[in-house]
């Protein structure tokens, strides 16, 4: 009776993927000569002797089934009340039947305040309202590269003195975690929908709070089952943002028209639990370590302390004093490194324009990054090569005696200062992952710039034709704001232990033509 709208659906889900793999080294082909094999004893000899392998093997197995239920009630387009229950289970998981299977759900509701008898007399200006609540347990099977769940046993040869007497073996790569189980989040979402002047301003606002738990990751044990380091549920983490995305149309004319799209997401975390390794190389390299108290995926550095008189760059090491070589990068002390932001950015979002006049329309589109810090790429080492590409900054290098009072960069060491210098490379290796090596993320870089004609069909009809386009697009044309410190490194483009080379530019001319 147009009041009570009931959905209601079911599915289950039963899959299974098979994975082989082998590798041939194919030692002794002839390419030259037919592809005719060519055995060389001697090759087999020594691989016997270096304990490798002519081919390899490998089988995988994975199976999982899921049942899965999900309705909706809906009273006079006004109240609505939804919810989804998922019950699954997955072999990549411990044996220990609370480990392999889980259910998971998700109620939500939303009141559309707009449908109520009272709204009309806040029309046109108040064009749309609604309010939404979920609350949720959703579950991830965790990174593929965990396989745990059983004990995993590798093949092996064992190396011999005399290599005439060989023999394989089997060893225990990982011992089995029976309770390795899903990773976990709590999230509670808390949304507003609003539009304006007949939704000529759209804004839809989230609010949210999750907790992550039982998140995979490796662990340092006592060594109990034959392995120190081992993967499991060892990890939990908090987090809370904002999300907000805005619609606008400027204006709208008959032959004109301009909107506007803003989106803006407000994010922080919390590592609220994690047991694992702390030696000061896990903390320095790669793009962030998680530890308890930070955010997932923190920056840490070696405190810098200036250039010495010879031009080789000091720090606090991990008693405190000043060293240039004596970084200690396998102490598991870490109270002297400096903390210095997340790695993930805490606010992104994007800003986009799009005019229209008559058959042209320009779109800008710009995206926008905040809060967090980058590694600048570790570029500098105790010697060089010609072969070596030397960035802008070692024109500011120390050079003379004097120079450690005006600059950072420290000097390109002689032959003889490395033949003298014992551990020089501990040196530069330390000022790569130092403070001074550190650059904020923070950028707004212009996304694309596009312009496209429609020709009207005043033309089209005497050319017959339905459609005809010309668009001219340029792709990341460049930077409109970004951490001077970077030297023209792009903050967006990550790889292992800093950035990289900037993002490409691209430029395209397009023309559809429709018959």
């Amino acid at each position: 009776k147009e009041k009570h709208v009931l959905n209601a659906y079911g599915m289950m889900e039963i899959n299974g993927l098979d994975r082989s793999s082998s590798s041939f080294t194919g030692w002794g082909m002839q390419y030259e000569m037919g592809e005719t094999p060519f055995y060389i004893l001697d090759l087999f000899k020594k691989q016997l002797e270096d304990g490798t392998q002519y081919y390899s093997m490998s089988n995988t197995r994975e199976r999982n089934v899921a049942f899965a239920g999900t309705a909706s009630y809906t009273y006079d387009y006004r109240y609505t009340i939804n919810g989804t229950v998922r019950y699954e289970g997955s072999n990549r998981l411990g044996r220990s039947r609370s480990a392999r299977w889980l259910p998971t759900w998700n109620i939500a509701g939303r009141w559309s305040v707009d449908e109520e008898s009272f709204f009309e007399r806040l029309r046109p200006t108040l064009s749309t309202l609604a309010l939404r609540l979920s609350y949720s347990l959703t579950a991830d099977r965790g990174p593929s590269s965990v396989s745990n769940s059983l004990v995993t046993i590798y093949p092996g040869n064992p190396w011999r003195g005399d290599t005439e007497y060989t023999e394989s073996s089997l060893y225990v790569g990982s011992p089995e975690n029976s309770e390795l189980t899903y990773e976990k989040k709590h999230e509670f979402n808390a949304g507003l929908d609003i539009g304006l002047f007949d939704n000529r301003i759209s804004l839809s606002v989230d609010a949210y709070t999750r907790n992550n738990f039982d998140l995979i990751g490796n662990t340092i044990t006592m060594g109990l089952g034959g392995a120190i380091n081992k993967m499991g549920n060892v990890a939990e983490m908090k987090s809370h943002g904002v999300e907000l995305s805005l619609h606008t149309v400027n204006i709208k004319k008959k032959d004109f028209s301009w909107d506007s799209n803003f989106i803006f997401a407000w994010m922080d975390n919390t590592v609220t639990k994690l047991k694992t390794t702390t030696r000061v190389i896990d903390f320095i390299t790669g793009t962030g370590y998680s530890v308890e108290g930070k955010p997932r995926g923190s920056i840490f550095s070696v405190e810098y302390k200036g250039l010495n008189d010879m031009g080789i760059p000091t720090f606090v090491n991990t008693d405190g004093s000043i060293t240039t070589t004596g970084v200690a990068f396998q102490d598991i002390t870490t109270d002297h490194l400096v903390y210095e932001g997340p790695a993930d950015p805490t606010i992104t979002g994007s800003f986009g324009n799009i005019f229209k006049y008559k058959g042209f329309t320009l779109n800008v589109f710009m995206t926008y990054s905040f809060g967090n810090v980058v590694r600048l790429d570790p570029i500098f080492s105790n010697a060089y090569s010609d072969l070596t590409a030397m960035p802008r900054e070692f024109a500011n290098r120390y050079i003379n005696p004097g120079d450690e009072k005006v600059t950072d960069v420290p000097v390109i060491a002689s032959s003889r200062y490395n033949k003298e210098t014992s551990n020089l490379a501990m040196a530069y290796s330390a000022y790569n992952y130092s403070t001074a090596r550190i650059a904020k993320g923070d950028f707004i870089r212009m996304k694309e710039i596009s312009l496209t004609y429609d020709f009207p069909k005043r033309i089209l009809d005497r050319i017959k034709l339905n459609k005809l386009s010309l668009k001219f697009q340029a792709t990341n044309p460049f930077l409109i704001y970004a951490d001077k410190r970077l030297q023209g490194q792009d903050p967006e483009f990550f790889n292992s232990g800093g950035v990289a080379s900037p993002m490409p530019k691209q430029f395209t001319l397009t023309l559809r033509i429709g018959i």
